[in-house]
């Protein structure tokens, strides 16, 4: 096991893991309802606090279900809305402060409705409601692992090398330990880390695995560049800008969801005028909730957005899989 990320907040691991066993408790006793949705509901989530792709991966399920002419629809809590707790169809023009990050990252890539709401259940009775006259679909429920309440048909989840050396919150960035995932449904795992496959067989895991590809679509810039993010692990963005050959002459990473001030995007621009860099990079949450204020950067040096897309190894049988799984379950 590696070191705690924040080692002076062991003594509050207990605590949260008591905190776990009451929930588990009073779930398994009925004392929080399991509500359902009249579509089946595909959860998609992991057992960290971010970065391990579950918003790529939703995003590739989407685009492939819609591409078997199944209506599919995304809903999501919306993390970092501030005008709003009410359910919504986000709106692919607006703003981080009204529907959060990934949720417009979702409706602009994949191109299906996103609903978001405190509760997702709310969310998917909005979605059912306005869907009332084109028959039945399917929900997908991003970073849904832990939102327990809502019953789910399919649960997916996605597992890192990093999340099998880490630790439970507050000290470490795992929401619940690694034996949760026998939950799962499906486990997805990187390709390019086989010890989380090695982990998984170790752990007489017999139903379904995917194994999936990160995809970081980095242009070629001549010149250094100057990176910056606001994810749970910045350093994997960081690393494959490297490794497509970038030239990193500063980065900054700030706090998972940040919100960006002016100061924040003055310290990035005075990195790149010191270093001469040619283009400044970031994510495309990022890019996001910098809003407006990204105008600011692009007047001197051109921002570019890296996109992060998830690939399923062998996607065709595992929507095939997928799609007779929802079929069976009715």
């Amino acid at each position: 096991m590696t070191r705690a990320t924040r080692p002076w907040l062991w003594p509050l691991v207990p605590a949260y893991r008591m905190g776990l066993a009451l929930r588990e408790f009073q779930l398994r006793a009925g004392l929080k309802p399991v509500r359902r949705l009249r579509w089946p509901v595909v959860s998609v989530g992991n057992v960290s606090a971010g970065g391990a792709g579950k918003t790529p991966l939703t995003i590739a399920l989407a685009k492939a279900l819609k591409a078997r002419g199944v209506q599919v629809d995304v809903l999501s809590r919306g993390y970092g809305r501030r005008r709003s707790t009410l359910p919504v169809l986000v709106d692919s023009g607006g703003t981080a402060d009204e529907f959060g990050d990934e949720p417009l990252v979702i409706v602009r890539e994949a191109r299906v409705p996103v609903f978001v709401a405190a509760e997702r259940y709310e969310a998917g009775m909005l979605a059912e409601r306005r869907s009332a006259l084109h028959g039945s679909g399917l929900h997908l429920l991003d970073d849904g692992f832990q939102h327990r309440q809502l019953h789910r048909d399919v649960d997916i989840l996605l597992l890192s090398s990093e999340d099998l050396s880490d630790h439970l919150l507050p000290a470490g960035n795992l929401r619940e330990a690694l034996h949760t995932a026998e939950r799962a449904d499906v486990i997805a795992i990187p390709a390019d880390e086989p010890e989380v496959a090695e982990w998984v067989k170790s752990c007489g895991w017999e139903k379904m695995v995917w194994h999936v590809q990160r995809k970081m679509d980095v242009p070629r810039i001549e010149g250094p560049v100057v990176a910056f993010c606001g994810i749970a692990r910045p350093q994997q963005f960081f690393a494959g800008l490297e490794s497509a050959g970038s030239r990193l002459a500063a980065r900054f990473a700030f706090p998972d969801h940040h919100l960006y001030t002016a100061g924040d995007l003055e310290k990035v621009r005075g990195a790149a005028q010191q270093s001469n860099a040619s283009a400044l990079l970031t994510t495309e949450k990022d890019r996001v909730r910098m809003g407006a204020m990204a105008a600011g950067l692009t007047a001197s040096l051109p921002l570019i957005t890296v996109p992060l897309r998830l690939e399923i190894e062998d996607e065709a049988g595992a929507i095939d899989w997928l799609i007779g799984r929802i079929s069976a379950a009715g």
